[in-house]
Formats: structure tokens, sequence, C-alpha cells
């Protein structure tokens, strides 16, 4: 529940600034997507850390989920462009989009997060 509450948290911070950058500012679609993915995942990891896993501070485990979410990163902006060149750039397509994009993240964030980062003995 901790992971869904911080999840929905993060991907609202994610999705105002990449639709402020991408609507409001007229930024490029996957550098808006960009900037609000590096924004909302700090926000997630922060939260995660403290909250959801109660883990303590670690370096090893702030590199692998650096690398998870550059993973992750890659897999978001990879659909968001994608749906964003086949339909239609409005707000609507857009959001459409953000939610598959993060839906397929969140999956891969959780179980690699559970299962190896954060794992509970």
């Amino acid at each position: 529940m901790r992971f869904l509450v911080t999840g929905v948290l993060s991907a609202i911070v994610d999705f105002s600034i990449t639709i402020a950058l991408q609507y409001g500012l007229d930024v490029q679609l996957s550098l808006a997507k960009a900037v609000g993915f590096v924004v909302g995942t700090t926000v997630a990891y922060l939260i995660n850390r403290r909250w959801t896993f109660a883990a303590a501070p670690s370096r090893k485990r702030f590199v692998a989920v650096v690398l998870l979410y550059l993973a992750t990163f890659g897999v978001q902006n990879v659909l968001y462009t994608l749906f964003g060149h086949l339909w239609p750039e409005t707000v609507v397509y857009s959001a459409v989009a953000f939610v598959i994009a993060q839906g397929t993240a969140t999956v891969i964030n959780f179980v690699v997060q559970r299962t190896v980062i954060f794992r509970v003995s």
C-alpha cells in the first residue's frame, strides 16, 4: 500500500512537470518527459527508502536504484515518445501515453525493488 501511495504521489509530480513543460513551455515531448521523470523518481526514491521499505541509507542500494531508474527511464521515455508520435499530440492522448509508460515502469520498479534492492529478509 505504501509503495502504491508513493507511486501515485511521484506520478503526479512527474506528470505535472511533464505536461507543464510540454504544453505550457513548448518543450519537446521526450525532454519534457525526461525532466518530469527525474524529479518524480527522486521523490519516489526518497519516500520509498524511508517510508515504504524503512531502509537505512546505503551507497550500494543508491547505485542499484539509480541503475534501475535509468532502465525504467528508458522504458518510459520510449513508450511515451512512441505513443506521442502515433497519436495526436493532445493532453488527453499524452495522459494515456503517460499512464501506459508509467504503469509499465511501476511494475518493473516494484518487482526489482521488492525482490532485489530492498529485499525483505
